[in-house]
């Protein structure tokens, strides 16, 4: 006879308000064994996550722990339940080393109380040791790049010790060397008891990782079931309530004239001599492993860091170095990496921050047109299918993938000439991300110049027309979509011959 789950919840259901976040939701994760909960963004999938987290109170149904009901009054009874929870977006302390964000308040102390730390930094090397990962422990973690802050989180909830290990979103920012160590990590926790609970809008990784899964649709349960037998259409189908015709409907378009280019751009000690064009019509992958300069290029070439040689053309007007408001006059646009840090105000609504990038066309003689921002904002938020309760609700109340949809909507409310868009659906459930691809492809068949960095190389591949790949601050191969492979982008990415 089986043993009881380590962690299970029955009949859970948790309102916010008017919003039905869940209902009648059931799970029941078993040691040893990897979980996967699938569903679109707003399926209700980051509410059962606090729910089991002690973030969130149910409103009914019973949460079990080994078998026994349990009540979490808070994230720190569940902590000391053995329940450690990776969030989607890092939160790091920016001014402290990453060994002290791991262990914060939990440090090892000396005598008369004084916080020691040689022993500090030696757990926080083992972890990494553990993780196979070369971090210094006492790196400030300000300047880390996503990938690796998303590292820190995961030693810091292995510094628990802890017997559920909630995962959300932990690859989104990763490249496939180093998904492919997290899983390795994963692996050992779960053949030395754990049980994991793994979140991801990749569904090859939920395949090949996870045994069992549970798919949420609209707050609700659709099914709970081995993976084994199921294909990614059946999964699919179960979370979108639909067939989903294509991931990638990238459309043939006719290729103009050069949009956007790049002369021998270099950046002492961060990227060299990157010289390539973009013109309209086209979309343009640049791949490369995470630290390869592909974000550093960009922002670059939008004016928020400084060049030390090269030029940048937008329709054959130059661009001041380190000027993003000469670029955006010249139609250029950029959606950054990081959402929550660079591109949105969290705090600030959600009908704002998309009308941020149109100060310009809604001021009337000093004044806000609070109208015409609001018509351009609405608009723009359903062409995207936002999912929100009030458009005058906080970003920040919104899940990881609308958040990034309302970044998107703010830039294409300019009508860029040229789009960079830097992980475009990290965090975007499947569903929503064959969308967003379309609207990429429906703006090259425009005439927009899309500029797309990815670590997502069936992204890449499926999107791009062409493919730049990058490899320690140089560009070291340019593919045509016909020959692009994942064995030819990744031989030119680790500086291996294409």
């Amino acid at each position: 006879m089986r043993e009881p789950p380590v962690l299970a919840v029955q009949g859970l259901s948790k309102s916010f308000g008017a919003v039905r976040a869940l209902h009648d939701v059931s799970l029941e994760l078993y040691a040893g064994e990897a979980h996967a909960l699938a569903g679109e963004n707003g399926a209700g999938k980051s509410t059962l996550i606090k729910t089991l987290a002690g973030v969130h109170r149910p409103d009914t149904g019973e949460l079990t722990l080994d078998g026994s009901p349990v009540v979490f009054h808070g994230p720190g009874d569940a902590r000391d339940a053995g329940v450690a929870v990776i969030y989607q977006e890092p939160t790091l302390f920016p001014d402290l080393s990453v060994a002290e964000n791991i262990f914060m308040g939990r440090q090892p102390r000396r005598s008369l109380g004084r916080v020691d730390h040689k022993a500090v930094h030696a757990a926080a090397e083992a972890l990494f040791k553990r993780l196979a990962v070369d971090l210094d422990p006492d790196q400030p973690a300000r300047g880390l790049s996503i990938a690796d802050q998303q590292i820190v989180e995961i030693a810091k909830a292995l510094s628990f010790d802890a017997r559920v290990l909630i995962m959300d979103e932990p690859t989104a920012a990763l490249t496939g060397s180093e998904v492919a160590r997290l899983f390795g990590v994963v692996r050992t926790l779960r053949e030395q008891g754990a049980a994991v609970l793994f979140i991801s809008h990749r569904l090859e990784e939920i395949f090949e990782l996870c045994q069992r899964v549970t798919t949420l649709r609209d707050g609700g349960l659709i099914a709970s079931e081995p993976l084994e037998g199921l294909t990614e259409d059946d999964l699919v189908r179960r979370m979108v309530g639909r067939d989903l015709d294509e991931l990638y409907p990238k459309q043939d378009t006719q290729v103009g004239e050069v949009a956007l280019s790049v002369r021998r751009l270099t950046r002492e000690g961060v990227f060299t001599d990157v010289s390539f064009d973009v013109r309209r019509g086209e979309i343009v992958g640049l791949a490369g492993l995470v630290g390869a300069g592909r974000s550093e290029v960009a922002r670059a070439v939008f004016g928020i860091d400084k060049w030390d040689a090269g030029t940048v053309e937008v329709q054959g007007k130059a661009l001041l170095n380190g000027a993003p408001s000469t670029a955006m006059a010249a139609g250029l646009a950029l959606v950054p990496e990081d959402r929550r840090a660079q591109g949105l105000v969290m705090d600030m609504s959600i009908e704002r921050n998309i009308g941020l990038t149109g100060l310009r066309t809604t001021v009337r003689a000093g004044l806000m047109d609070r109208g015409a921002e609001r018509s351009r904002s609405l608009d723009w938020a359903v062409r995207l299918q936002v999912k929100y309760a009030r458009i005058a609700d906080a970003v920040g109340t919104l899940s990881g993938g609308n958040q990034q949809k309302v970044v998107l909507a703010k830039w294409l409310a300019t009508r860029p000439q040229v789009l960079i868009v830097d992980e475009p659906t990290r965090g975007i459930d499947v569903g929503t991300k064959a969308e967003v691809h379309r609207l990429l492809s429906e703006l090259a068949a425009e005439g927009v110049a899309v500029l797309m960095i990815s670590s997502d190389l069936p992204e890449i591949l499926g999107m791009a027309d062409r493919v730049l790949v990058m490899h320690e601050g140089r560009l070291t191969a340019e593919i045509p979509r016909a020959r692009a492979t994942e064995e030819s982008v990744m031989a030119a990415a680790t500086g291996r011959t294409a």
